[in-house]
């Protein structure tokens, strides 16, 4: 393209694309986190993980954007989990987390008080142990 002045030296091939997808959003130039779909026959909105090809009929959303993400009334709002995503730990994972260090010490204790005779003699139904796993013999034999 040639102007009065010469050629254009900032026009962008066309065949270059970024290969971060944007937020759909006016105005909004953050990284695409979500892919909102609306269903129209059932009045839901579906928002989920960053969709793998961007869908004509599809929205990517920021983080901000897909937080903020409200219906129009008498619509559900449905938010799919991502899979990928860290979840964060709740009460019961830490708690479970604790108890496991907490067994998992306990073996060592049992050893040095029954004198180094290892833990078969501590728990009879214990076969065999690798680490903090334990084989235990069944009820039947």
């Amino acid at each position: 393209m040639e102007s009065r002045r010469g050629p254009l030296k900032s026009a962008v091939p066309s065949n270059i694309v970024s290969p971060v997808r944007r937020c759909s959003r006016t105005a909004c130039g953050r990284p695409a986190v979500a892919t909102l779909t609306y269903v129209y026959a059932d009045s839901t909105a579906v928002l989920g993980p960053l969709a793998t090809y961007a869908e004509p009929h599809c929205y990517d959303l920021c983080a901000e954007h897909s937080e903020r993400l409200t219906a129009p009334r008498g619509w559900e709002v449905v938010r799919l989990l991502d899979g990928s995503a860290p979840a964060r730990p709740s009460g019961d994972d830490l708690e479970a987390l604790a108890n496991a260090v907490r067994e998992a010490a306990r073996p060592q204790e049992r050893a040095a008080q029954a004198g180094g005779g290892g833990a078969r003699g501590a728990d009879p139904m214990e076969v065999a142990r690798r680490g903090h796993l334990r084989v235990l013999r069944s009820p039947d034999t």
